[in-house]
């Protein structure tokens, strides 16, 4: 028998011993596509190589806090100085007040913020804030946005209009999640008439402003603006999860985006995470200072962290903040990331493949669909085989994209023309070879 030589399987065996699913977030196990995860020996710029050597060009970027590409040398010299400072002290640090001001001067919504370890921590504290300021139990939120692995945030829709979701995870009881509303995404009658069921009730209406856990959908500008008047109307606070876009498609993150197009537009609470931690475990919720004010220690909701606003952490996301703040950084990743998704819909159209993309900044997503879907039952309705022959396709050819059919991509800074010509040109490979 010829023995396996590919580190990759063997690593992955090894893993399944004392790792369930041989992975830490599951996504990883690459159960979707199938086939063996690439663990990753290192990375520098837009490329990662594997256990094997093979060098990828990255389309991931840790899921998007690697803005600037792996290992920019202004992020690197940040932290390793801050490591040999301290590594962790329980205490406060001025870097901690430093990020949190330069957090409030690049969103203008965010008056007061407040440092955690993970999006799910900032999720799940906004969430308990919100009810805590309003007095309120239920909460809103829509099919196809993911708010991490809080319990109460677990839920799919039910059957019907306005229906009490039910958990989507073993071990989280139907009580925990008999406030939570589950709506379908961008349909504004579905919204009006849980807000006329329930509104004196809803606490805060959480959403994903442009989703990036069913692929890429934006929010539509109609729906948004709905979203606002009714959170106004009936005194529910408007919640951005921006985990995902904040500082990725814009440096006022999509709030940024609707503020453009619906004067005098501002979310209540914004969460945030991935590119204010520059890929260290960082992550922060913020808002209107009156509602940050209830947090203890100032008042009675709780909410606390021994690793919250790490120094070594925090000198990563100031480092990563300065840099993209640097003027025409922006204007310059979204020509690239519009480059890779033109030249991604014009592969497709040559081989008479249905494909639909779209873009903001530095995130991206598709699908092989002849249309954009607007929520996620349409997106439901890709062709998952498909899919799965594109990603092993692009694999085979050193394009790494995320291992599943509902998850956005990413450009970095660090991703050059010649980057994502080689991209377009194993992507039409693949779609020739269909």
């Amino acid at each position: 028998m010829t023995p396996n030589t590919d580190r990759n399987q063997q690593l992955f065996e090894r893993a399944r011993q004392r790792i369930p699913g041989g992975v830490n977030s599951p996504v990883r196990a690459f159960r979707a596509v199938g086939g063996t995860p690439r663990f990753v020996q290192r990375a520098q710029g837009a490329y990662f190589w594997d256990a094997n050597g093979q060098r990828y060009i990255d389309y991931i970027g840790s899921w998007g806090p690697m803005i600037l590409g792996h290992g920019h040398p202004a992020v690197l010299e940040a932290v390793q100085k801050a490591a040999v400072e301290g590594f962790s002290f329980g205490a406060p640090t001025e870097r901690e007040i430093e990020l949190a001001e330069a957090i409030c001067e690049r969103v203008p919504s965010v008056e007061m913020v407040r440092l955690v370890s993970s999006g799910t921590e900032a999720a799940m504290s906004a969430l308990r804030l919100a009810r805590g300021f309003t007095g309120r139990p239920k909460i809103i939120k829509f099919e196809g946005c993911y708010h991490g692995h809080a319990d109460a945030l677990l839920v799919k829709a039910g059957s019907g209009l306005a229906t009490f979701g039910n958990p989507t995870s073993a071990g989280v009881p139907p009580e925990v999640v008999q406030h939570t509303l589950v709506l379908e995404y961008n349909n504004v009658a579905q919204l009006e008439e849980a807000f006329a069921l329930h509104g004196k009730d809803i606490a805060c209406l959480m959403i994903e402003p442009i989703a990036g856990n069913m692929n890429f959908v934006r929010a539509q500008v109609d729906f948004m603006k709905r979203c606002r008047e009714l959170c106004t109307q009936h005194g529910a606070l408007l919640v951005f999860d921006e985990v995902m876009t904040g500082f990725r498609v814009a440096l006022g993150g999509a709030q940024s985006v609707y503020a453009k197009q619906i004067p005098g537009f501002a979310p209540d609470m914004t969460v945030m995470g991935k590119v204010i931690g520059g890929g260290m475990p960082l992550a922060a919720f913020g808002g209107a200072r009156a509602v940050m004010e209830q947090l203890a220690p100032l008042g009675p909701v709780y909410q606390a962290g021994t690793l919250s606003g790490n120094p070594v952490a925090t000198a990563c996301g100031l480092a990563t903040l300065k840099e993209i703040s640097k003027p025409g950084f922006y204007e310059t990743l979204g020509a690239s990331t519009r480059s890779l998704v033109d030249g991604l819909k014009a592969a497709a159209a040559r081989q008479g493949v249905g494909f639909s993309a779209d873009c903001e900044g530095g995130m991206f997503g598709f699908f092989l669909l002849p249309e954009l879907p607007q929520n996620y039952g349409a997106v439901m309705k890709s062709d998952s085989p498909a899919f799965n022959r594109l990603f092993h396709g692009l694999l085979d050819r050193g394009v790494y994209i995320a291992p599943a059919l509902y998850e956005a991509g990413f450009v970095s800074a660090a991703h050059t023309a010649q980057d994502i010509a080689e991209t377009v040109a194993a992507a039409e490979a693949v779609f020739a070879a269909r």
